[in-house]
């Protein structure tokens, strides 16, 4: 652990460096005005910022192999808004560059997990940095997709910011879920839909199909998450004599309704 904590500063100092150099290189090809470039490198700085937020808030501070995938792809995420804000302000199709720095990220996701596990580093500040990381790039990919199908993509986005909101508010919101092969699958189908609608020469049915396809499976898997961590919730007031029973049992009669929806997706603590 001792090496961990000597790595995370500079681990964050590295990600800054590198953002700095690569984003300044990208808006060098861009052929969009100033404040567009700005606008995209703003973007981009805020997805850096909270990656490197996220390593240097930790007490005490540490950086394990595993983060260092994270913030990787955090980087790649930055990098892909510095594309996408530009064009999707000007309307311009996506690049080809930003598909390919986009499906980096993507792809790199498979190895901070089985790397955490190998090194015996596991944490739950490494499965909150890694959801965060994945919730940057779908909204990324999200806003680049919105110039191609439509702004009703930021949706897809979007929502692991409503339910984060959500549990400021309902905090039992954020109680960990159960294990879900499902939900697992459902989030990792997300980035790969919105890399799929930004492939050049796509045709707009193919592109829309997806997407929308990407944005049901989000929308039922939060719903039944959502209604499950309600259901508990409901359940322990009853538990504690807060509730009548037969609240609670409406409550679990309603949630019943719901149990045809498919499986649900990543939320804020999903790994």
């Amino acid at each position: 652990m001792d090496s961990a904590a000597e790595r995370a500063v500079p681990d964050a100092l590295a990600a800054v460096a590198a953002f700095g150099v690569s984003a300044l290189w990208l808006v060098s090809l861009s052929p969009a005005g100033l404040v567009l470039q700005l606008a995209g490198l703003c973007a981009g700085a805020l997805v850096t910022g909270a990656a490197v937020a996220s390593i240097l808030r930790r007490i005490p501070r540490f950086s394990t192999p595993a983060d260092r995938v994270t913030l990787l792809r955090a980087l790649l995420a930055a990098l892909c808004a510095v594309l996408a804000v530009p064009q999707l302000l000007t309307g311009r199709p996506p690049d080809l560059l930003l598909v390919v720095l986009g499906g980096a990220a993507f792809l790199l996701d498979a190895l901070d997990g089985p790397i955490a596990r190998r090194t015996g580093t596991a944490s739950a500040a490494g499965a909150r940095f890694d959801a965060a990381t994945d919730a940057a790039l779908v909204l990324v990919l999200s806003a680049a997709a919105a110039g191609v199908v439509g702004p009703w993509t930021l949706a897809i986005g979007a929502m692991y910011y409503v339910f984060v909101v959500l549990g400021f508010f309902r905090p039992h919101l954020r109680e960990p879920l159960p294990r879900s092969a499902v939900r697992k699958a459902i989030g990792a189908f997300q980035p790969f839909a919105l890399l799929v609608a930004l492939l050049p020469d796509l045709p707009a049915a193919a592109a829309t199909a997806f997407t929308a396809a990407a944005l049901a499976s989000l929308t039922s898997s939060f719903a039944r998450d959502t209604m499950l961590l309600e259901r508990r919730h409901r359940a322990g007031l009853v538990d504690a004599g807060a509730l009548p029973d037969g609240t609670e049992q409406q409550t679990n009669v309603a949630a019943a309704f719901s149990r045809g929806s498919r499986g649900p997706g990543r939320v804020p603590s999903a790994r």
